[in-house]
This record gives C-alpha cells, sequence and structure tokens, in this order.
C-alpha cells in the first residue's frame, strides 16, 4: 500500500521533503474528548490490549488535528509484562509493578517474550490500524529504551531518588548488565515484531537517560541503545539504507553526549526544549535528523504565542531537510485540543518556506 503522506519517514532519512512533517508525543491520549470518551468505558489496559480500542484512539488524532503520522496507542511496560512481571495502572499514581526485580533470582525467573503470542494485541492493532488509515499516514510503533524499562523494572514504580536503581548499578553491576542484556533481545524482538506488522516507523523512548552521569549513561544505557538498533537492522535482512525503516532515538535530559548519540545508529535524534536546535544541528545535523523541541507548556497560551514559538523552533533548525517537528515531551492532559490544531497547522503552512 502506498502511502499517501511519507514526509516523516523522508525527514527521517534526511531526504527532501516539501514541509516540515509533524507529530505530538502523547497525541493519543487524555487532551482529547474524543479520547477521555472511550476511556470512560475502559480501564487504560485493557485499551491497550483490545487491538480495535487501540487503533480508534490512535486514529483519533490524525482525524482531528491533522497529524502526519500515527502512533500505536500503547505503552512501554508492557514488555516487562510479557517477560512476566505483574503490571497495575493505578490512578493517580502512574504504573506499578508490585513485585520489582531486587535479585538474581528474580531475573532468572524471567522469560524471553515471544511477541507473536505475548504481544499479539500491540501487533494487531498495528496491522488494523494500518488498514484503517488506508495509506493516509504511517504507523509509528515504539518501546522504551533498556535502560528505561530497567528503572521502572527495578524501581516497581516511578521515582524522584531512584535509589533502588542506582543502588543496583553500583552495588551488582553484573546483575544489572545481564537484565539489561534480557530486555534489549526482548525489546528488539518486540519492535522487529511492530515493523513486521506494519510500523514505517518506529521511536525508542529513553524517558530516563537523564538520570545517570556521563559515563554511566554511556555504560548502562547508550551501549545497549546502539545493541538493539543494530539487531534490529540485522533481523530486517539486508537492504538498502534508502528501504530500511527509520529509527528515532529519544534519551531525555542527555544534554552533554550529542557528538557521541549521533553514532547510536538511529536515524533521527528526539530532543527535549532545554536544547537549542541550532546547536544540536551543528554536531550532529550532518549525520542524523532531528526531532523536536516545542516546549509542551507554549500549548497553554494564546495562539499567537504558540506561532512565535512554533516560528523559532523552524528558525532554531534552519533551511534544509530532516527536521521532524514535536514537543519536547509529551503532551499535557489539560492541554485545549482547539491550539494543538493551531501548532500543527501553522507548522504545516510556515515550514515550506525551509525547503525551498
Amino acid at each position: 500500500m502506498k502511502l499517501q503522506n511519507d514526509l516523516i519517514l523522508r525527514a527521517a532519512k534526511r531526504l527532501p521533503t516539501e514541509r516540515t512533517p509533524i507529530w505530538i508525543m502523547r497525541q493519543a491520549g487524555r487532551y482529547l474528548p474524543e479520547y477521555r470518551a472511550v476511556r470512560a468505558k475502559h480501564d487504560f489496559l485493557t485499551m491497550c490490549k483490545t487491538p480495535e480500542l487501540a487503533s480508534e484512539v490512535t486514529i483519533q488524532p490524525v482525524d482531528i488535528i491533522g497529524v502526519d503520522a500515527a502512533i500505536i496507542f500503547s505503552d512501554i511496560l508492557v514488555i516487562p509484562e510479557a517477560m512476566g512481571m505483574h503490571l497495575e495502572m493505578n490512578e493517580g499514581k502512574g504504573p506499578v509493578f508490585t513485585s520489582p526485580i531486587k535479585t538474581k533470582d528474580d531475573v532468572l525467573k524471567l522469560k524471553d517474550p515471544d511477541p507473536s503470542k505475548d504481544l499479539k494485541f500491540v501487533l494487531d492493532a498495528i496491522s488494523l490500524t494500518k488498514k484503517e488509515l488506508n495509506g493516509r499516514v504511517p504507523v509509528i510503533g515504539f518501546a522504551g529504551a533498556p535502560w528505561t524499562i530497567l528503572t521502572y523494572m527495578v524501581e516497581g514504580q516511578g521515582s524522584k531518588s531512584f535509589s533502588k536503581v542506582k543502588k543496583l548499578v553500583y552495588g551488582n553491576p553484573e546483575l544489572a548488565h545481564s537484565l539489561l542484556e534480557k530486555i534489549t533481545k526482548a525489546t528488539a524482538a518486540y519492535l522487529s515484531a511492530q515493523i513486521e506488522a506494519g510500523a514505517s516507523i518506529v521511536q525508542i523512548f529513553d524517558t530516563w537517560a537523564g538520570i545517570l552521569s556521563p559515563r554511566d549513561y554511556q555504560v548502562f544505557a547508550m551501549r545497549y541503545v546502539q545493541q538493539l538498533i543494530s539487531e534490529i537492522k540485522r533481523l530486517q535482512g539486508p537492504a538498502s539504507t534508502e528501504k530500511d525503516t527509520p529509527i528515532i532515538y529519544f534519551p531525555k535530559g542527555v544534554h552533554y553526549l550529542m557528538h557521541e548519540l549521533k553514532e547510536v545508529g538511529a536515524d533521527a535524534i528526539s530532543v527535549d526544549w532545554t536544547l537549542e536546535l541550532e546547536k544540536v544541528r551543528r554536531k550532529i545535523g550532518d549525520k542524523v535528523a532531528i526531532q523536536g523541541n516545542l516546549d509542551p507548556t507554549v500549548l497553554y497560551a494564546e495562539p499567537s504565542f504558540i506561532k512565535r514559538e512554533a516560528r523559532k523552533v523552524l528558525e532554531s533548525f534552519g533551511k534544509g531537510h530532516g527536521h521532524i517537528f514535536n514537543l519536547g515531551h509529551g503532551i499535557l492532559p489539560d492541554i485545549d485540543p482547539a491550539n494543538v490544531k493551531v501548532l500543527v497547522n501553522y507548522v504545516k503552512e510556515e515550514s515550506k518556506s525551509f525547503h525551498h
């Protein structure tokens, strides 16, 4: 099926585009009344595990907001759950693993999931979404980076101090590495299965990358992302780089290793709003595409302010190809969808002048 809009795929490969593509992290979610209407009848995990529901909310922002890609509705923590951990989604508290990883025995008990069985609901949601979209826009698949997944598995939930995971990596690095290897293997198989099911591009979310020192980031995070990406490319088989499924890597809070990040193997690096795209582009832009990076809270402002700030992002990247417009993190639940439409329409129109 030929894509009518392949802008994001071309931008990720730094090929010429008529304008800058735009999508928004967490675009299928709580800020949309249409999403809330579906969510009122079903709990979060039921929605993730029911392909028809996941597909419905995945497509909503394409229809309502007009974004250039549909990111599949799921959660990064389906991987540890498929490995045998019990996951609960608590209202107001977020995801919780009732028995977090503490010992070698806990790691040994984890299974190597088979995506075609243990994560079939995600693959079915991708296939169904691709069919329903009928080539309008590409489907984005995703997973958590090994370090971020390990953090949740060891902490059991979100954290402010991250004392449990730091205790593990400093007190028992051997166990940390064996768990990271296991997660990397499972995630490579999972993302490859998503591509097989119809994802045209995938993103790796490294939400907790920024809690590590530069050296520890290279030892416990970056090394495994490199391994993960090379394994996905290996599993895709021999193909020209033009045809490879593009991979975006989002290491939130990592400002200090831009030179090294261009060697991680990703086609695009997503950056948060604390960085200037102009500087990022000078460091890595000749090697990889760049995604980002409007501060999500700008969307609380008046339309004229939103347009001004969006213009600054476009100007910061400058003329040329290889930019995917996005927020510097996920959209917040109390944002007015009308403001998101203002942003999307503005970027679609104004970015044309940066591509001629």
